[in-house]
């Protein structure tokens, strides 16, 4: 049984394979013949593991004929890892850097072991910007990732890679990474679903406790939502010796899918707050998508209202994760040159991100980066006070301020040596925001423009509330189906 395998997600193909329609080892194989097909096209997958990844097929092929699979709920399938951050021992790990090619990582990252456990078979690493730090997928020292719906467009950043390879059907989900809108704003580019979870929800162990302050958040890309909800399942909860940890669940994600939400009170946005980025008006394409979406939430009972952006505004905002971002490079390549023994020189990074770290080094001291998570905290306790005091449920916005935009243009010129830097605070103006304050989000595809390009929306729940947004989402599912939408590339093979 391998025709027609792209139509299934991570959970029905998990229960074919449990119930023994196909094999892990057949699957797999699929699977990789997908990549040689059409990998090329979109330069998605980085890293081929095919030799690690048929010895644990075979290895689950044998569990499950002993009868000691069943507990794994995706006993068997393939997954792709983003190759930032997330560790896997053995495997090449360069994070998008000619600094740092040729390095093989020496520890499972926690979550790693973690999607091990759960049964997914790692198949590959998916392409990464330089250390995550651009929302398109191009400055890479493997070149840049391709959009499945448009090959001359972004597939969206930092964990572009993945998006790709979900959206053209390689494989049902993929992991990502998340500091500033990592994981949603590829979701919205490629029409996927994407959720950012809590802070600390997901660890970051071994090596780390934190990253940035907590505004680095671990998950991935998915086509529906109950594969992200049980993916959150079988990978949250801290581990031994973390610095914090999330509120504690309820009960399993995967029961708040199909549950219904309740009447919500839903604020929405259609301006940018003042200091959440220098331009504030929005793309027709990405308002109009908002406003599908408050139509559509009105439609199924829920209580929707604009809300003044001045309620929302902090003037320093913006400032302040900047100097937070600067120093987070820092700290990178501090990390890079102890762990590789030498020193990182300029010719070795992207100039944006060799001039951030100089600009680090040079103009923000310990007491600056300080002062920074303090306006941090402040902004947050704002927000923390806004859904409270109005009864808030959800903040509804645009993923991004404008639709996919062609692959090149995060290049600067001489004439615009800025350009970079004004793309990027235009993708992230909405999303960076919950990696402040550590909330959860997530970027729902209900929305093609004429062009049949996907754009998607972000609902932001209260810190540690995933459960409203699983609730939400999967009644958006159902109300306005996304899978069955795929791009022409996907839809260019048949198995």
């Amino acid at each position: 049984m391998t025709a027609g395998l792209t139509g299934y997600d991570a959970m029905a193909l998990g229960e074919l394979i449990r119930k023994g329609d196909i094999s892990p080892v057949e699957l797999l194989e699929t699977t990789i013949q997908r990549i040689e097909k059409l990998n090329p096209k979109l330069n998605a997958v980085i890293h081929k593991m095919y030799d690690s990844a048929r010895e644990t097929a075979e290895t689950w092929s044998s569990k499950l004929k002993a009868g000691r699979a069943a507990e794994a709920i995706f006993s068997g399938v393939p997954f792709l890892l983003k190759d930032l951050i997330a560790e896997y021992k053995g495997a090449p790990f360069h994070e998008g850097s000619h600094a740092v090619k040729g390095y093989i990582s020496k520890v499972d990252s926690e979550l790693v072991r973690r999607q091990k456990a759960g049964g997914l078979i790692i198949v590959g690493k998916t392409n990464t910007p330089e250390f995550g730090c651009l929302p398109s997928m191009e400055h890479s020292c493997y070149g840049p990732t391709c959009n499945p719906w448009d090959p001359n467009l972004t597939p969206g950043g930092s964990s572009g890679g993945s998006a790709a390879a979900v959206a053209a059907g390689i494989v049902p989900m993929a992991h990502g990474n998340d500091a500033g809108g990592s994981i949603r704003i590829p979701a919205s580019c490629c029409g996927l679903f994407g959720l950012k979870p809590t802070r600390a929800r997901n660890p970051l162990g071994p090596l780390f406790g934190d990253i940035g302050g907590g505004i680095v958040h671990e998950h991935a890309i998915t086509r529906t939502v109950r594969d992200s909800a049980a993916l959150l399942d079988v990978t949250s909860g801290p581990e031994l010796g973390d610095p914090y940890a999330a509120p504690y669940k309820q009960r399993p994600f995967l029961e708040e899918v199909g549950q219904a939400p309740g009447r919500l009170k839903i604020g929405f946005l259609t301006s940018i707050p003042e200091g959440w980025n220098k331009k504030t008006d929005l793309h027709p394409d990405c308002e109009n998508a908002v406003k599908d979406a408050v139509q559509l939430c009105q439609s199924l009972g829920h209580t929707v209202e604009e809300v003044d952006p001045y309620q929302l505004s902090q003037p320093h905002i913006v400032q302040a994760g900047g100097s937070v971002w600067c120093c987070l490079i820092g700290h990178i390549v501090a990390y890079w040159e102890r762990e590789l023994g030498k020193k990182i020189e300029k010719d070795e990074l992207q100039s944006m991100n060799w001039d951030d770290y100089q600009h680090g080094l040079k103009n923000i001291t310990g007491a600056d980066y300080l002062v920074a998570q303090e306006e941090i905290q402040r902004f947050s306790r704002k927000m923390a006070r806004w859904y409270s005091e109005g009864g808030y449920d959800l903040l509804l916005s645009p993923t991004t301020r404008m639709p996919s935009i062609k692959l090149g243009a995060f290049e600067s010129t001489p004439e615009d040596p800025h350009k970079w830097l004004d793309n990027t605070l235009s993708f992230l103006c909405f999303t960076h925001i919950q990696n402040l304050t550590g909330q959860p989000a997530m970027s729902v595809p209900l929305f093609w423009n004429k062009d049949n390009i996907p754009i998607g929306v972000q609902f932001a729940g209260r810190f540690g509330d995933e459960a409203t947004l699983f609730r939400l989402a999967s009644q958006l599912e159902s109300e306005r189906p996304w899978a069955d939408k795929k791009p022409p590339i996907h839809c260019s093979n048949s198995l």
